[in-house]
């Protein structure tokens, strides 16, 4: 997030005291599933406009449905069913229907297995729409009893879950936007935001929660926190202490900036960009929502899953949809060498327990 200036070089790395990045290397199948006979034609929809749908469709069918992805190829939504009445509902919609084998709740359920008989450090899982299933990662870290462990539940879920390795550690970073830093360590700008008419902005509750005062890339103090959350969530609320510029805007670093007018929810499928201090613009696809991730340093669910990469110094750093706020880099494993695996805090979120809205 822009907050003074755009920079036009890439800031050095400081050392990190809390660095957040989780677990490369999980890949995503083909679920077993089929789709009604003669289903009228779906809608062509941007993603952010199926994230909509997709939101208004599945709190009204409840349990009549099973999750939704964004299959951007074709620039549907699809959305999981397990009856022919619900299939005819979602097709009215606009979107496109296909019959899987688990519920929601099902999948919930598993969720709930693993968090009482699998929270390993070094673990996560997140519900995939497009495989119908939890999908587990364990990093390099989980081994002998642990592993075994964890097998073992994920065995007794059945179908309903499958077990990844990654090759990398989840930690949390430290290391949309623009640099800031602190006492022992650099993280990024995620969105500016305003607060009763007063400037803020908001960045990952890891950096929050180990520095207090934030200066950005000159030195010169911008500000003090004002809220944290992390673990369980992942953000911070900073107030704005110094006169400096603080547009709502994102930091592409390349002498122009994205300009951001509203907050969105992520979907499975969503192609989306991640602006940090350390690797800059990358971008990729949302693979999974409400993951959960057991940091070393405790666990945060309800994370927005993807494949796009990052590095120590992009925590809380911007993930947006052209001008839409969808998230707020948490961690993830691997960098922008090798790829990896990386964890957003929900920015919708991030507003509505700070009270704060983009600006």
């Amino acid at each position: 997030m822009k907050h003074r200036r755009i920079p036009l070089r890439r800031p050095a790395v400081v050392g990190a005291g809390i660095a957040a990045l989780v677990a490369a290397g999980v890949t995503f199948q083909t679920a077993n599933a089929s789709e009604p006979a003669q289903a009228p034609t779906a809608r062509t929809l941007s993603a952010p406009a199926a994230g909509k749908v997709a939101s208004t469709l599945l709190k009204d069918l409840g349990s009549g449905t099973a999750g939704a992805y964004y299959d951007a190829r074709a620039r549907h939504l699809v959305v999981n069913v397990l009856d022919e009445d619900t299939a005819r509902t979602v097709e009215r919609a606009g979107a496109k229907a296909r019959f899987v084998e688990h519920t929601l709740a099902e999948l919930d359920g598993a969720r709930t297995a693993l968090a009482k008989g699998a929270t390993i450090p070094g673990t996560s899982w997140a519900t995939d729409p497009v495989t119908d299933k939890v999908v587990v990662t364990a990093d390099s870290t989980v081994s002998g009893a642990g592993w075994a462990k964890l097998s073992k539940v994920v065995d007794g879920l059945g179908g309903k879950a499958e077990l990844k390795r990654s090759r990398g550690k989840f930690k949390p970073f430290v290391a949309g936007g623009d640099a800031i830093t602190g006492s022992g360590g650099r993280c990024s700008l995620g969105f500016n935001v305003v607060k009763g008419g007063q400037p803020y902005f908001l960045t990952a509750g890891h950096c929050t929660s180990a520095i207090s005062t934030w200066s950005d890339s000159s030195g010169t103090v911008i500000g003090g926190n004002a809220q944290s959350e992390f673990p369980g969530n992942d953000f911070g609320l900073v107030k704005y202490t110094g006169s400096v510029d603080h547009p709502s805007a994102v930091d592409l670093y390349n002498g122009s900036a994205q300009q951001i007018t509203k907050a969105g929810e992520a979907t499975v499928g969503e192609k989306v960009t991640r602006s940090g201090s350390t690797t800059h613009v990358h971008s990729g696809t949302v693979t999974g929502l409400n993951a959960t991730v057991n940091y070393s340093e405790g666990t945060v669910s309800g994370l927005i899953q993807t494949d796009v990469c990052a590095e120590p110094g992009d925590s809380g750093g911007s993930l947006f949809d052209g001008d839409t706020a969808i998230g707020l880099t948490s961690g993830g494993s691997g960098d922008c060498a090798s790829g990896g695996e990386t964890f957003f805090q929900p920015v919708t979120e991030a507003l509505s327990a700070t009270g704060t809205q983009l600006g």
